[in-house]
């Protein structure tokens, strides 16, 4: 009998990556689908930085780099942390990883032991639940509805914290809202968090700079919490290097020991070339970054309009990342006809099937009364596919 490993068999597979899969199938047929439903930014990678590993081919950067990256990058990202956020870390402190997703995996799977629960605030990446799982923890969701604008409070937590609680997943800002905690609202989850011994936060900062409001804080930066939190960020979307596949995590040094350990044992470094890269795009000129960012800026501003205008829909302003993540169920139990909505994920495959506009349900990201949008794409897409979504929708009845 052919099965898989029990620790498969719990795992979900992406919703995002399988709502791409099914715009890329209906292309292939001819179909003209607008894929909104993909999280990667649209621009290319600056010239300078595809020039860097263009160099680094030159010059024979071919063989294996140490297990946390090399030096000069780890320093690098020493000092984007101490100049950008605050914070003070020794470069022995960082480890460069196959993308900021493996940076998550690799501190879940350091951290979590069975029946250690992992608290995440909902919506979600879909990614966060799965990697608990593979680690054999219990994910435990806490609830942040549109109301509150996707964050959760200082009193949630507090209530979901048991003897059993090993981490907290807090992604700010937000996969798949783009909403932003304020240094207050993180200062007060810091107060909670430090009560409470052997407690850790994973702070993904990944979307840290497209960024519409003040500049991000890190929660690592409050009293008590260095010592408890595992930075991860990357070039993914800042500097439209995706496929790159560079992330890191900064973290207290025998957690650091730790995730070298992992890593070294199923993938060790990442990319040379990648990593020559990535070291000129962080210590280069950022207006690659800031152009980018108010491009971003200008379609949230747009998508955000375009999407009120739709009745049904509620929307909150979201102030960072390139995510829309309206309130939809006030379709829930319609129908055109011959199709009845009845989930998220149902609203989404209408959209694909009949909008020809790729979306992606909210129920993988814990919010089924929800679907997200990416905005990572022209203007002229989001006004044709938001005319298209307004046209699906007006048929449920």
């Amino acid at each position: 009998m052919n099965t898989l490993s029990n620790r498969l068999q719990k795992l979900s597979p992406s919703a995002t990556f399988a709502m791409s899969q099914k715009s890329s199938e209906l292309k292939a047929k001819g179909v003209d689908v607008i894929n909104m439903a993909v999280g990667e930014p649209d621009f290319n990678t600056p010239d300078h930085i595809k020039a860097a590993a263009a160099d680094a081919i030159a010059a024979d950067w071919s063989r294996y780099s140490p297990v946390t990256g090399y030096p000069d990058l780890r320093s690098a990202i020493c000092g984007k942390l101490l100049k950008e956020n605050g914070l003070t870390y020794e470069p022995s402190q960082i480890v460069v990883s196959n993308g900021a997703k493996q940076a998550i995996t690799n501190t879940v799977l350091a951290l979590v032991n069975p029946s250690d629960e992992v608290i995440i605030p909902t919506p979600c990446w879909v990614s966060y639940p799965q990697m608990v799982k593979l680690a054999e923890g219990t994910p435990v969701t806490i609830k942040a509805p549109i109301e509150q604008d996707f964050k959760i409070t200082a009193a949630q937590l507090e209530e979901a914290i048991t003897p059993r609680t090993k981490l907290i997943i807090l992604c700010t800002p937000s996969n798949p809202t783009g909403s932003v905690y304020s240094a207050e609202e993180l200062r007060s989850l810091a107060e909670v968090i430090v009560k409470h011994e052997d407690l850790y936060v994973i702070s993904d900062e990944i979307y840290e700079h497209i960024i519409y409001t003040e500049k991000p804080v890190s929660i690592a930066t409050f009293p008590g919490m260095q010592e408890r939190t595992i930075v991860i960020n990357g070039v993914s979307k800042a500097y439209a290097m995706t496929g790159w596949r560079i992330g890191f995590s900064a973290a207290p040094a025998w957690i650091t020991k730790g995730i070298n350990m992992l890593q070294g044992q199923y993938t060790s470094g990442p990319c040379s070339l990648s990593q020559r890269a990535a070291l000129t795009a962080w210590n280069a000129s950022q207006q690659c970054v800031e152009d980018m960012r108010k491009v971003f800026e200008r379609r949230r501003n747009l998508i955000v309009e375009l999407t009120r205008a739709i009745p049904g829909l509620e929307v909150n302003v979201p102030q960072g990342a390139f995510y829309l993540f309206p309130k939809c169920s006030s379709y829930y139990g319609k129908s055109d006809g011959e199709k009845v909505i009845r989930t998220s994920d149902d609203l989404a495959m209408y959209l694909l099937e009949v909008g020809h506009v790729a979306t992606v349900g909210g129920d993988s990201f814990g919010s089924p009364e929800c679907f997200r949008m990416s905005y990572a794409t022209s203007d002229d897409n989001i006004k044709e596919a938001l005319r298209r979504i307004g046209e699906a929708l007006s048929r449920l009845k």
